[in-house]
């Protein structure tokens, strides 16, 4: 998407499409090309993890290793103690609690057929970014 104007390239910022991708024109590097910036669009499931002190998601990590969906269930508590997550401006915390009770339910459920522990390793995975991501103040979107 570039045009020629006065025999100089002028490139368009390209804001968001349909993907939840976007992308921004930023300064040219060295080989002449444009800085890109790529954002991740979550589900509600996953965009309803609770950011909850480094030593808490840990221990929720661990739960969620050893008893699939216990740490999963922890964190849904947490949410009602003031722990923040990305739904909760547009969904209210209530909601947000029963998005993380239904993701416990089923890590449980699906423990069985080992996609559930799996799943819940992942998610404590997340949780203990988050975490770390709070404590040293990056943007949670990382």
């Amino acid at each position: 998407m570039a045009q020629k104007e006065g025999g100089t390239e002028q490139g368009r910022l390209k804001t968001e499409d349909s993907l939840g991708t976007k992308t921004m024109a930023g300064a040219p590097l060295a080989g002449g090309g444009v800085v890109v910036e790529v954002r991740e669009k979550k589900g509600p499931l996953r965009a309803a993890i609770p950011t909850m002190p480094f030593p808490v998601a840990v221990i929720c990590l661990f739960l969620n290793t050893f008893i699939p969906g216990l740490g999963t269930f922890v964190s849904a508590f947490t949410v009602l103690c003031g722990a923040r997550s990305e739904l909760i401006s547009e969904r209210g915390v209530c909601c947000v609690f029963w998005l993380n009770m239904a993701a416990a339910l089923i890590q449980i459920l699906t423990a069985v057929i080992m996609v559930g522990w799996i799943m819940s390793i992942f998610w404590g995975m997340d949780m203990v970014i988050l975490a770390s991501c709070r404590d040293q103040g990056i943007p949670q979107d990382v």
